[in-house]
């Protein structure tokens, strides 16, 4: 049995994983490397793109600072989530402001450290993705609109270094990013119907707060309809093996999507929104393993 000290260190660091958001940081990890297998690379064997010293390095490098912007992020945003999120704050709260402080300059310092050992041209990469997350949690994310286009724009930025450093510049790479940042920017724009509460206490200037919920539910349908033609190009253009299955499949969550957000009132509604487009996104990652299934076998020897 845990002692109550040791009860007490568990629960902190649990803490710190929710601040930093450790599965989502997994799976983006997992992201890169699969992208980078199945899409950016796929003609080097799988062992040298899996043991790649300097790949290993710059995804090291992006969970370190994407756990660092979770962390300020949390750090503005702690008086806001109060209201939305009560039970994940009384958890986050566990550990004190000032140690996620140092958590987060730590981080940002170590992640630029291990970027050197790329380039010089990482170490500017990354510590202007730092300066990025900064200014858009410190200032920028109350900007309407705005603030969710630059939110999008840091989600997908992970994966631009990866397309960088492999100098891939297929149009059907570029489709695929076009997907998943017209996803992640309505879910973005989903999170602002699905927090009003606590962005109304915290003054900040969101389109539903500004415009009203039926024009911020307009927007995020065009988004999704807009998404549609990546997902359609993919599935009858360009060459993804079974994965067009799962593109398949996204046209008729998307639809449905669209059904439920003019049906949605409460925030449990949209709540259940968010989940979907963040179902989505994650099935994403894994449907990168069917562009071909045999792939990594006949790539191991």
């Amino acid at each position: 049995m845990l002692n109550r000290r040791n009860k007490l260190l568990l629960l902190k660091v649990l803490s710190l994983f929710s601040v930093v958001r450790g599965y989502n940081i997994l799976v983006i990890a997992l992201a890169q490397y699969l992208a980078s297998i199945y899409i950016l690379a796929p003609e080097l064997p799988v062992r040298e793109v899996v043991f790649d010293v300097k790949l290993f390095v710059i995804v090291i490098a992006s969970a370190m600072v994407i756990a660092g912007g979770y962390i300020i992020n949390n750090f503005y945003d702690a008086e806001k989530d109060l209201i939305n999120k009560p039970r994940k704050s009384m958890l986050d709260r566990l550990v004190s402001q000032r140690f996620k402080l140092t958590t987060y300059f730590v981080l940002n310092f170590f992640a630029v450290i291990a970027a050197s050992y790329v380039s010089f041209r990482a170490v500017f990469f990354f510590s202007s993705y730092i300066f990025g997350i900064w200014i858009y949690s410190h200032k920028l994310k109350k900007i309407p609109f705005l603030g969710n286009f630059i939110s999008a724009t840091l989600a997908i930025t992970p994966f631009f270094i990866i397309f960088v450093y492999y100098k891939n510049i297929q149009p059907v790479i570029f489709v695929h990013a076009v997907f998943l940042f017209l996803l992640i920017l309505a879910r973005e724009m989903i999170k602002d119907l699905e927090n009003i509460s606590g962005d109304l206490a915290q003054n900040y200037r969101t389109i539903p707060i500004i415009y009203g919920s039926r024009i911020s539910k307009v927007l995020i349908s065009l988004l999704i309809l807009l998404t549609l033609v990546p997902s359609l190009l993919l599935i009858f253009k360009f060459d993804v093996g079974y994965m067009n299955l799962y593109f398949m499949l996204c046209v008729v969550l998307l639809v449905l999507f669209i059904f439920l957000l003019f049906k949605a009132k409460t925030r449990k509604d949209y709540v259940w929104l968010h989940n979907i487009l963040k179902l989505i996104i994650v099935m994403g990652v894994f449907g990168i393993l069917l562009i071909d299934v045999n792939l990594v076998l006949n790539r191991i020897l």
